[in-house]
């Protein structure tokens, strides 16, 4: 499988580093970002191309890495689609909003293409996915990052949003996809609390899921990427899992 990527920030840093050590079951052959010297410097790792525009990788391969930002999931993800080219989707925040989400996924069944959300930077959504078969009572969401990571400065604990999912990701566009990635596995708008704590050197989710089922809380502790401290180096890792897992014949999982 051939496989390119689009936006060359941290999350296409650990992955393009995981192809040149062997470790990735696919190859990473093309590069878009609209800083050149950015797509340049990782394609240069594993033998690849640089493209000036994003869909001239497009009759080159099988599946695109979405890595960019929200906006690009509406501006940039329909032309893949149209191409008949499977997505993988970081920026998952693109996606809380029905209209976009319900745009996108005719357009995968019309051109007979899928469209991935990996888990990202929280643990709990498999067994969110399989509670919602039945009745979902409430799924809340903490956040609690260092104010660094939230673009503030502040020497206490300081709760920036408290509400909607949809709201939280329109706020904080590059912070807080673990909130569309839950709302979109519960099959409902999850509540949200974002806070800065200059106590904390990690980004860290809380998760409560209460439902038929009975109840579960997690917790995600997250190292952050050392190019960009908004991004989780799980987030990176669930990617990577998931292309590795498209050439595995034993899934575990729901």
């Amino acid at each position: 499988m051939k496989v390119g990527i689009l936006g060359c920030g941290a999350i296409a840093n650990i992955i393009t580093n995981f192809a040149s050590e062997g470790k990735l079951g696919v190859k990473i052959k093309y590069f878009y970002d609209r800083d050149m010297e950015r797509a340049e410097n990782l394609a240069s790792q594993v033998d690849g191309r640089v493209v000036l525009d994003m869909e001239d990788m497009l009759s080159h391969v099988d599946l695109v890495i979405e890595a960019a930002s929200p906006s690009s999931v509406e501006e940039m993800v329909p032309p893949i689609l149209k191409a008949g080219k499977d997505v993988i989707i970081m920026s998952v925040g693109g996606l809380i909003n029905p209209d976009i989400r319900s745009k996108l996924q005719k357009l995968a069944k019309k051109n007979n293409c899928r469209i991935y959300a990996p888990s990202g930077a929280i643990v709990g959504l498999d067994g969110i996915k399989a509670a919602s078969l039945g009745k979902i009572h409430h799924v809340t969401l903490v956040t609690r990052k260092p104010p660094r990571s939230l673009g503030i400065t502040t020497e206490k604990e300081t709760i920036l949003y408290q509400g909607k999912a949809s709201e939280a990701v329109k706020k904080f566009p590059l912070n807080i996809n673990v909130a569309a990635t839950v709302s979109m596995a519960a099959g409902q708008e999850i509540e949200v609390k974002i806070i800065a704590d200059p106590q904390v050197d990690r980004n860290m989710h809380e998760l409560e899921v209460v439902g038929d089922f009975g109840e579960f809380h997690t917790m995600t502790s997250n190292i952050r990427c050392s190019m960009n401290p908004k991004t989780s180096v799980l987030a990176a890792y669930s990617a990577i899992k998931l292309l590795n897992s498209l050439n595995e014949n034993l899934l575990v999982g729901t």
